[in-house]
């Protein structure tokens, strides 16, 4: 009689214990499944946001190819243009696919996208025709460049808002990701542990052997899951760290609106305040380009894409770009000391190389003073000299300063993160390239770059 009851209870104990488990592992199916299916969600939305960065440098390179072929009748410049405006039409269609089950609203935002660009599209042309038929006439270029800048706040607003829209998309899907890993991690600990008591009561032996195998087999899931979602972790926080630009271009562009909207109601003083948004905001947009690049760099997935630049008007569009950012005690300066052919490089990295060592040029020059950006060609490189008249470099510090989140001794309270020159120097690997520093306290540094010229393509 025991020994019958002692078998109902095993076979009772077993059955129970099987049934959990399959409660358990169904479950954890379906948790898994919720999480890919997730993930999958979070791929694309990332993509779409990808896609509007990659139109909004097309739309950039295409300005920048109108303004050079303009200033120089270069056609290598006006075949920059055509390209970038025919990939800004291919992001476009491309966005209208990814777009096509989207809510009314965000595919009303994408019409009124298509009609700006396609106006803007228009004054572009407009403005090379106008050229090509009189190129003296600067009065009508001026005219239709302000129109053109005109569009391109209201493209960037519309883009604002779709990035913000993607990126709440974004948060939603990752929350539901944290709260199936959360269940799937409670239904295991509850599952085992229920299944421990139970097979505990029923026999004691069977128990230990069961535990064993289990056990083994439960480290094994673990660890196999545990990896799983550490590399989800990883990837979802990259994007998380990634897209931490659209809240920033929204305040950005909150804050500019609002500038706008009050400048003929408050008194210019009064705008201090919203200053020092636009200026926060602008550091920190530098300083997730910067950690983005440096960890590229260091995992091996910074990409070099070598094409056809002219320097010259590259620098100039550069100056112009960082002198909005000066205060009115900088002035930057370019000079060109000869004359440049067109240069193969990547447009972005050298953007990046330049520009991080022009900021700091800004940054430690409290004073003010002039700031000099020279430029000088050679058969087989490139020399950058960037001179500042701030507060210079201390002799020790010296080795140190292309250290990643190193800052000088005499910073004081100058805000800032170190990520610049590490940057700057990660950049230059790829390029095969050098920088030097020549520096006094209290007088002015001088970095020179030098960039061998790189083989076409």
């Amino acid at each position: 009689m025991a020994g019958a009851n002692q078998n109902k209870w095993i076979i009772g104990g077993f059955s129970l214990t099987l049934l959990l488990m399959g409660l358990v592992s169904f479950a954890s199916y379906k948790n898994i499944t919720a999480i890919r299916e997730n993930s999958d969600k979070v791929q694309n939305t990332y993509e779409i946001i990808n896609n509007l960065s990659d139109f909004h440098a097309s739309m950039t390179v295409a300005e920048s190819g109108r303004r050079g072929y303009i200033a120089s009748g270069d056609l290598a410049e006006l075949e920059r243009y055509h390209q970038a405006a025919r990939q800004m039409q291919t992001e476009l269609n491309l966005l209208q696919k990814q777009f096509e089950d989207a809510a009314p609203t965000q595919q009303q935002q994408l019409t009124e996208l298509q009609r700006l660009v396609n106006q803007r599209l228009i004054l572009l042309k407009q403005s090379i025709n106008l050229y090509q038929r009189n190129s003296l006439d600067n009065v009508t270029q001026k005219a239709i460049t302000a129109e053109s800048v005109k569009l391109r706040e209201k493209i960037l607003v519309i883009l604002t808002q779709i990035k913000a829209d993607e990126e709440n998309l974004l948060q939603s899907w990752l929350n539901r990701s944290r709260s199936h890993i959360q269940s799937r991690v409670f239904l295991s600990l509850v599952g085992t542990v229920f299944s421990f008591v139970v097979i505990d009561g029923v026999f004691l032996i069977l128990y230990y052997q069961w535990k064993q195998e289990q056990e083994m087999s439960r480290i094994q899931q673990e660890l196999k899951q545990e990896k799983e979602i550490i590399e989800l972790k990883s990837k979802l926080f990259s994007m998380i760290s990634h897209e931490f630009r659209t809240p920033l271009s929204v305040i950005l562009s909150s804050s500019q609106l609002l500038e706008n909207s009050l400048t003929k109601e408050v008194e210019p003083k009064l705008f201090k305040n919203i200053y020092r948004i636009q200026s926060s905001v602008k550091l920190m947009n530098q300083f997730l380009t910067d950690l983005l690049t440096l960890s590229r760099a260091e995992s091996g997935n910074l990409e070099f894409n070598s094409v056809g630049v002219d320097l010259e008007a590259f620098c100039l569009n550069l100056v112009e770009n960082l002198q909005l950012i000066a205060t009115e005690k900088h002035q930057i300066k370019m000079i060109s000391e000869n004359v440049c052919q067109r240069i193969y490089l990547d447009e972005k990295l050298l953007y990046s190389i330049l520009s991080n060592v022009l900021l700091n040029a800004i940054k430690y020059s409290p004073d003010g003073g002039e700031i000099d950006l020279i430029l000088k060609c050679e058969a087989e490189k490139t020399v950058f000299k960037i001179k500042d008249q701030g507060i210079g470099i201390i002799v020790d510090d010296l080795p140190k300063i292309y250290q990643p989140f190193y800052r000088g001794q005499n910073v004081e309270q100058i805000s800032g993160t170190g990520l610049g020159l590490a940057v700057v120097q990660k950049c230059l690997e790829l390029y095969h390239g050098t920088i030097e520093v020549e520096s006094q306290v209290y007088k002015g540094t001088q970095f020179t770059i030098t960039i061998p010229q790189l083989p076409r393509g």
